[in-house]
């Protein structure tokens, strides 16, 4: 198997494929098709690498292979699952696969941040997608119910069917709402928000791999901040006293601090790599209230996708 997995990787970067969707190398995205094809888990390596991979699955791989190659398909969405702080997601083109650097801030139970991290008992996750931030905040703070929204049915029906197999369905409620419109009053203890954040000129440049997800999850106006101007406009009537936004805005990090100099944004940092993340509380949302309201492009029934 490992002979084959190099094999594979070698073919991969002949074709100069792009990476970033759940790898970033040719080894990895080979291995992730190789396991798949062989009908094996994360978990079997690496006593799996020196078997012997049967015929029949030498026939499946290929035909994964010969599709990443030609068609420049994500290989998630060949696999139909990828993983996401450790745990398995069920992907498809409905939604973006996930890869946010948020699955590490989740892990650390957003330690040192939270004020009382043991105290937080209502989440919102912003555009859920495929859920996969919301199943991994409600299995680390096993106490809160989390509100998993997006403006797009289908990704909600992807995301019911992912909390149902993590059997989550009693503490998470997908719900569909465009940023908060929809909400309501509802107040969190914890905002999480991966929206689409890549302006409109970059998204016509990306490699081919990225035409396979939806453009609404990544697309977002001229400088790729309109849809994190309005999280940030509503952000002070949707979160408690203490409570903390964390949104990623990835290479947009730039727009918004020009967009926004006096507010003093908290900018992560991963130690498996990532950026582009900021966290504002509670306190400073309310203090930049008006700035935040003032700023908010307003297109003109025009509804966007939260990642």
């Amino acid at each position: 198997m490992a002979r084959l997995i190099t094999d594979v990787a070698r073919r991969f970067e002949r074709a100069g494929l792009c990476y970033g969707h759940g790898t970033d190398n040719a080894e990895d995205e080979a291995a992730s098709l190789v396991f798949h094809a062989a009908g094996l888990a994360h978990e079997d390596a690496p006593q799996a690498y020196g078997r012997r991979v049967p015929r029949r699955a030498r026939e499946r791989l290929e035909t994964l292979v010969s599709r990443r190659i030609d068609e420049r398909i994500p290989a998630p969405y060949l696999t139909g699952r990828i993983w996401f702080a450790g745990h398995e997601i069920r992907v498809d083109r409905r939604v973006l696969v996930p890869r946010s650097p948020l699955a590490e801030f989740i892990q650390a139970r957003a330690a040192p941040f939270l004020k009382r991290p043991q105290e937080v008992r209502r989440i919102l996750d912003l555009g859920t997608g495929s859920g996969c931030i919301a199943i991994a905040a409600a299995l680390a703070w096993r106490r809160a119910t989390v509100d998993a929204t997006d403006v797009s049915q289908d990704a909600l029906d992807l995301a019911t069917e992912n909390v149902r197999r993590h059997r989550l369905a009693r503490r998470i409620t997908p719900r569909r709402a465009d940023v908060y419109a929809g909400l309501g009053r509802a107040r969190y203890d914890l905002i999480l928000a991966n929206p689409p954040y890549v302006p409109a000129a970059v998204v016509a440049k990306l490699p081919a791999e990225y035409r396979h997800e939806p453009a609404g999850g990544l697309a977002a106006g001229r400088d790729g901040l309109n849809v994190v101007r309005r999280i940030l406009a509503g952000a002070a009537e949707h979160l408690c006293t203490d409570g903390l936004l964390a949104c990623e805005v990835g290479d947009s990090e730039r727009a918004l601090q020009r967009a926004y100099p006096k507010v003093p944004f908290l900018w992560l940092e991963f130690e498996n790599g990532g950026g582009g993340v900021f966290l504002l509380d509670a306190a400073t949302v309310r203090r930049h209230r008006a700035q935040f309201a003032n700023a908010v492009v307003r297109p003109a029934a025009r509804k966007t996708r939260v990642r």
